[in-house]
């Protein structure tokens, strides 16, 4: 009987060490995505009133948890039935990563032209804002289930070939950091403002050390919501590619002299752009028919 417990503290051992290995290699996979769903949601929590910003970010998060819950089950069942959809889903999720890169860079370069129109202030009753509240927390929610997908099917392709239990610890970790950590983390960026503008008015003195880190905080924050954006975009580009430098043997093979983040840059780029082309010339079309 005593043998029979060692045997099995030595297997929930061997599991763990499992779990730890391909939790970070998971997380790895994972990073690209986690930078942008983290700029994202910093720039979704953000440009509310002061005293709505963590309101509206729980919100969010339990929309994010929420959204765990629905994706987890579906993915362990497509795991353990039809293991071949979880490449499939990961190569149409690569294309839409490459999409989604390829479009804010064009965006960056061909910003749209938007028609000025002239904005009528209005002072809005609290009926009014909270709706508009509830609406940006539905957008936000729904952008994270796409992002969500994405990280969970990443994650589970990196596990996709170990034991159910592996895979289910694995990326049932990866989606808590996912939900904890990244809007944790935007708790922060979009308080950073407000613990700023409070740093300045308890500073007595005109040139206080207080008083200047309280500046740069407020100063910052556009910044580094700006900067997660960028970061998030090339970050979109390189999971894309290695999606499918990973995935499809041509491209594994393809010029192996080139380093694999280049390899894997490129093939995202292109991706994306393809992609994006077939999207600008399909609503070309379309417009032509509507017109």
């Amino acid at each position: 009987m005593a043998s029979g417990f060692f045997a099995l503290l030595d297997d929930i051992a061997a599991l763990m060490d499992d779990v730890s290995v391909m939790s970070k290699v998971a997380a790895k996979k994972t990073a690209g995505i986690l930078g942008d769903d983290l700029a994202v949601n910093a720039e979704k929590a953000s440009g509310f009133i002061s005293d709505r910003e963590l309101p509206v970010l729980w919100a969010i998060s339990k929309g994010s948890f929420i959204n765990k819950l629905i994706i987890l089950p579906l993915a362990f069942l497509l795991s353990a039935f039809l293991p071949w959809a979880v490449t499939i889903i990961l190569l149409l999720g690569g294309i839409y990563l490459g999409y989604e890169g390829a479009e804010k860079i064009y965006e960056f370069f061909f910003p749209h032209v938007h028609e000025k129109e002239e904005v009528v202030h209005t002072e809005m009753t609290e009926a009014e804002l909270r709706a508009i509240e509830k609406e940006r927390i539905k957008a936000a929610i729904l952008t994270d289930f796409i992002l969500s997908v994405e990280i969970v099917i990443i994650a589970l392709g990196t596990v996709v070939g170990e034991t159910l239990t592996t895979q289910i610890i694995v990326v049932s970790i990866i989606a808590i950091i996912a939900t904890v950590g990244v809007y944790g983390i935007v708790a922060l960026i979009v308080r950073m403002d407000e613990m700023g503008y409070k740093l300045i008015k308890s500073s007595k003195r005109e040139k206080s050390f207080a008083k200047t880190f309280g500046q740069f905080l407020v100063n910052a924050l556009p910044k580094v919501i700006k900067s997660l954006s960028v970061i998030g975009t090339i970050a979109l580009i390189f999971v894309a590619g290695g999606i499918f430098v990973h995935n499809i043997n041509f491209f594994h093979h393809f010029m192996p002299s080139l380093p694999s983040f280049v390899l894997e840059f490129l093939v995202g780029l292109v991706v994306g752009f393809i992609s994006l082309l077939f999207v600008l010339g399909f609503k070309k079309i379309f417009k032509k028919k509507t017109a």
